[in-house]
């Protein structure tokens, strides 16, 4: 073995393969680092950026409100309704409408024959102002002769008062002979009949009751109940917008506006109530209905933007939009309203740029992009 190396110089061979392999370690890191660096992007060469491709829409600035959902039912208020009664005794000779039949003013109602007691009464008081005047002038006379005092004369005419205030309220009740007809005070529907014909009623009885119907009046006839934390944005004039919980009125819809807002929580539901004024007219919403509906509030005129558009971190909500150059701008905004897969926001944003739906979350100022269409859609 005269050509082996020595123990010795093997060893100093190991440590120079050592060596040299650690310094070809150390010179590729170098160099793959002074790659990246070299390729790097920054905000002010931003053509070395990798273009990211993104979808953008148009924004623009309209009024958006923020819904608050509340459920009632159509004609619930007291104040919508309208108690039909008599202020003596009659009996029921016919009845002309019936319970969900809508009708106007001046419509028949019903016809009525008063009781003969309430007649009696009634002609009873003609007669006796047609006597107690009679009286007064012959007191008078007397009186002018000498022949009567003047306590007496204060007594006729006393007793004429009262006979022609109980002849007012006579008359003031309607009571008359023979049948007579009871026509509807205003435009509503007949939401309860609560007698039948040939019934005998008593005086101030209900006969039936009419429901608004919404048009050409500013009585609530729709009463909803909305959670307590959502009651505060809601204000007299804001829009409602019904629409059906059953099947057939799923995609039944009609608009309203607030005109009573609660200011305690109800017992029974915990909510608070809303009442609504709604022009149902001719609608498929009849007194009974249950709905739900949305009531727009903080309504105002801000940018409208999809929610996929916003983004948030440490420094608040922002959006990106494109500039001419199609590079990514970051802007920052306040959210305002929130209204369905819409924001309203505020912001410095442009009208004239796209801005970003898609592809944002990789974004960063300054980054070049490329839109799907070349332009903003």
């Amino acid at each position: 073995m005269r050509n082996s190396p020595s123990p010795a110089l093997r060893r100093r061979l190991a440590v120079a393969a050592m060596t040299a392999a650690v310094a070809g370690i150390a010179l590729a890191g170098i160099a793959f680092h002074a790659s990246r660096a070299a390729s790097a992007p920054t905000a002010a060469d931003s053509a070395d950026y990798p273009a990211v491709a993104v979808q953008t829409v148009r924004v623009q600035q309209a009024v958006i409100a923020q819904p608050v959902r509340g459920y009632g039912i159509v004609a619930a208020s007291g104040s919508s309704l309208t108690t039909i009664n008599l202020p003596y005794v009659a009996r029921i000779v016919q009845m002309r409408v019936q319970a969900g039949q809508r009708v106007t003013r001046g419509t028949p109602l019903f016809v009525v024959q008063a009781d003969p007691a309430a007649v009696l009464a009634a002609t009873q008081a003609k007669s006796a102002v047609t006597l107690a005047q009679g009286e007064l002038a012959r007191t008078q006379s007397l009186l002018d002769q000498g022949l009567s005092t003047q306590s007496q004369l204060a007594a006729a005419r006393k007793a004429d008062d009262d006979a022609r205030q109980a002849l007012a309220a006579q008359n003031q009740s309607g009571v008359a002979g023979g049948n007579k007809v009871v026509a509807a005070p205003r435009d509503g529907v007949v939401l309860q009949v609560s007698v039948a014909q040939g019934d005998q009623v008593q005086a101030g009885a209900a006969i039936l009751q009419l429901a608004d119907d919404g048009i050409g009046n500013s009585r609530p006839n729709v009463t909803l109940g909305v959670e307590p934390a959502d009651a505060a944005a809601i204000h007299p004039g804001d829009t409602v917008t019904l629409h059906g919980l059953s099947t057939a009125l799923a995609k039944a819809a009609i608009a309203g506006r607030v005109v009573l807002v609660g200011a305690a929580i109800d017992p029974q539901s915990q909510l608070v109530d809303i009442g609504a004024m709604v022009p149902l007219g001719q609608s498929a919403f009849m007194p009974g209905t249950h709905v739900s509906a949305d009531i727009a509030t903080r309504s105002g005129t801000h940018w409208i933007v999809p929610r996929a558009a916003v983004l948030k971190d440490d420094q608040g909500a922002y959006v990106f939009q494109i500039t001419p150059q199609n590079n990514a701008r970051r802007v920052a905004v306040t959210i305002q309203v929130e209204n369905g897969d819409r924001y309203g926001v505020d912001g410095a944003l442009d009208a004239a740029q796209g801005l970003v739906v898609s592809g944002n979350y990789e974004l960063q100022n300054g980054m070049a992009v490329q839109t799907g269409g070349g332009a903003p859609r």
